[in-house]
């Protein structure tokens, strides 16, 4: 072997393999993506982070790796002549011939360490950018429009998106990529190692027929073969692996409810009813599990069966041109390397069918994603319009999914002097009257006029979001410095890992962990959010501002309702709502924090929903709600 000669015709076998295969390649991508459905799927979710006019970096990313990709294929051919020079020489007992062959090998096997290190940082690096950027797509096509909301409307809502954006996503990146690059290496290393096997391989005679070059047919034969009963037995692994993601998701899905409701559950003493679901939800998991297994068992043994009877097969076949010195020694074992990469690179798509298996199950449910989101703004929306700070409905029709009436044309308009409550039984459409003058609610027709920013929506029990109890207050205005604080605990985190890399820290649990740009000092608002606390009688809380942890289950709903009254004297919106907001305060209380907001904020537009009695002396005008399916109401001044 050569090593001048081999550099140069390796240089051109290069050039001219990377070409074809991206002239190919190309080909295959625009028919998959024209004549099959998943090739679709696979286009409408990612297509466009590889226009070259958006950022031409992912697509020179990716022929850098099919360029190492190749080099791969053609360091195995290298490697396969190597292997011929070195047991021929070991053959003739040429020393200087072995010694050489060794050098050989140290040249090689040096490129070969270098372009798998080369290639492990390129594909991680383009699999983390490529990550980011279909998780920022998706995440900002759930949030927009409320569409995280919208979907539960839809006739058949969609399982688990959680799940769908944080791991099918990841999965979806590293299987297309791995995927793609193992069938180009195995059909550009069948097209290399083809014409090795056809210059070793000999007639082959049976049944009295001689069949020149034999064995390249014989081993195509016999892995096609192989692959048609592969497929049918590996098929139903596709939609296990699907029914896998969904049982387990559900599982987890009802584990995180058990901690989020464990105080209900606790008082009504219903551990036998959440286990029962629990256990229920598991047994879905297993008896799946144990359908994989059995499934996986029949296919991995075929497949293990075929591959094992590969091995000794190229030596039965030469063993005769070997003992009639037709062949050396070195010939034999090259023959023997080139059949088994040859059925190796024959056999990826039977060996590697779970995986696509298993991919293709991601992509149908990341489709299914997509299509939702797609469903979701298709349903149908209010009109909205904005007029300053105006707030009011005109000829506003209300339904319920099924089509019955809960509000008929209904007009009117809320000023900043003349706050207004909405009462009326139960059912009767108050928290949908506020849905849908929000444009969460998709059924129903009218105007709605309400000022395009600074609206705020109180709710019966508030949101307080992961972080410390400034944030909660501020909450969804965002903290001044919070991106710099969030950046701050980003390189944290990779300062933490790099640390961790040079030996693991005992305890695991007690390292740093992001809260969302929390800082453990205050970062903004002055004094506010202290003056704020004591206005609403929870001054006591006042040293804990900046406090990180789950402040959802430490207060009280009362103490929950009265925070989200400081949020409203923080926010200081054009208009709010409140959808019982003080239902579980006192009428002292709740007189007191109405008037406040009335002092605090004189020119905001007020709406609010409840039951009790005692709200009517603070508001100007009374809507009074029908219901029983009439869509009747009636609009009056409170006396």
């Amino acid at each position: 072997m050569n090593l001048n000669k081999a550099l140069l015709d390796s240089g051109i076998w290069l050039a001219q393999a990377y070409l074809i295969t991206i002239a190919l390649s190309a080909a295959t991508i625009w028919s998959l993506a024209k004549f099959t459905i998943w090739g679709r799927q696979f286009w409408n979710l990612t297509a466009v982070y590889f226009l070259p006019r958006r950022d031409w970096r992912p697509l020179g990313t990716l022929l850098l790796i099919l360029f190492l990709t190749l080099c791969a294929v053609r360091l195995d051919v290298l490697l396969s002549e190597w292997s011929n020079t070195m047991y021929t020489s070991l053959q003739k007992q040429d020393s200087a011939g072995f010694w050489a062959a060794m050098v050989l090998f140290a040249i090689l096997a040096t490129v070969h360490v270098l372009r798998v290190l080369i290639e492990f940082y390129v594909q991680q690096a383009f699999t983390i950018r490529w990550r980011v950027w279909l998780n920022e797509d998706l995440l900002g096509r759930w949030l927009a429009r409320q569409t995280y909301y919208r979907t539960q409307y839809l006739d058949n809502p969609i399982d688990n998106p959680d799940q769908r954006i944080q791991q099918d996503v990841a999965t979806f990146v590293e299987m297309s990529l791995v995927l793609s690059m193992g069938v180009v290496n195995a059909l550009v290393s069948t097209f290399a190692f083809t014409l090795i096997l056809w210059t070793l391989s000999g007639p082959l005679s049976a049944l009295g027929i001689e069949l020149p070059r034999g064995m390249v047919f014989l081993v195509f034969a016999y892995v096609i073969i192989a692959t048609v009963f592969a497929v049918k037995i590996g098929r139903p692994l596709i939609m296990l692996n699907f029914l896998n993601e969904r049982f387990n998701a559900d599982y987890r899905y009802a584990l995180v409810r058990l901690r989020e409701y464990s105080e209900s559950i606790a008082f009504y003493a219903g551990e036998k009813v959440e286990g029962a679901l629990l256990r229920n939800r598991f047994a879905h998991v297993i008896s799946n599990a144990w359908a994989i297994v059995y499934r996986s068992i029949k296919f991995q043994g075929f497949n293990l069966s075929v591959s094992q009877a590969a091995v000794v097969f190229p030596f039965i076949i030469q063993a005769q041109r070997f003992f009639s010195n037709q062949i050396s020694l070195g010939d034999l074992m090259q023959t023997a390397q080139a059949f088994g990469r040859l059925q190796d690179n024959l056999s990826f798509f039977r060996t590697a069918y779970d995986s696509f298996a298993t991919y293709r199950a991601t992509l149908d449910r990341l489709n299914g994603f997509t299509r939702a989101i797609a469903e979701s703004r298709e349903l149908p929306e209010p009109v909205i319009r904005a007029q300053g700070p105006r707030l009011a409905v005109e000829q506003l029709t209300i339904r319920t999914p099924a089509g019955g009436l809960l509000i008929d044309n209904l007009a009117l308009d809320v000023l900043p002097d003349a706050p207004l409550l909405i009462q009326g039984p139960s059912g009767s459409g108050k928290t949908t009257l506020l849905r849908a003058i929000a444009g969460l609610w998709p059924y129903c027709d009218g105007t709605i006029i309400r000022p395009e920013e600074n609206v705020l929506f109180l709710s019966q029990k508030p949101y307080l979001p992961l972080g410390s109890l400034r944030d909660a207050l501020y909450y969804p205005q965002r903290l001044p410095g919070q991106v710099t604080a969030l950046h701050a605990d980003i390189h944290q985190q990779q300062k933490t890992s790099v640390d961790s890399a040079h030996g693991a820290p005992i305890n695991l649990d007690a390292l740093p962990v992001a809260h969302n740009g929390e800082l453990e000092t205050p970062v903004g608002g002055g004094g506010r959010a202290e003056e704020v606390l004591h206005l609403v009688q929870m001054g006591h809380l006042v040293g804990k501002l900046d406090q990180v942890t789950d402040w959802g289950r430490i207060l009280s709903l009362g103490e929950q309702q009265r925070l989200a009254f400081g949020r409203l004297l923080l926010a200081a919106p054009v208009a709010a709502f409140l959808d019982e907001a003080t239902s579980a305060m006192d009428e002292g209380l709740e007189d007191a924090l109405y008037r406040l907001v009335r002092e605090q904020l004189p020119h905001t537009r007020l709406v609010s929903v409840g039951h009790r009695s005692t709200l009517s002396r603070h508001h100007a005008r009374q809507l009074i709600l029908k219901g029983k399916g009439t869509g009747a109401w009636a609009l009056a001044n409170v006396s």
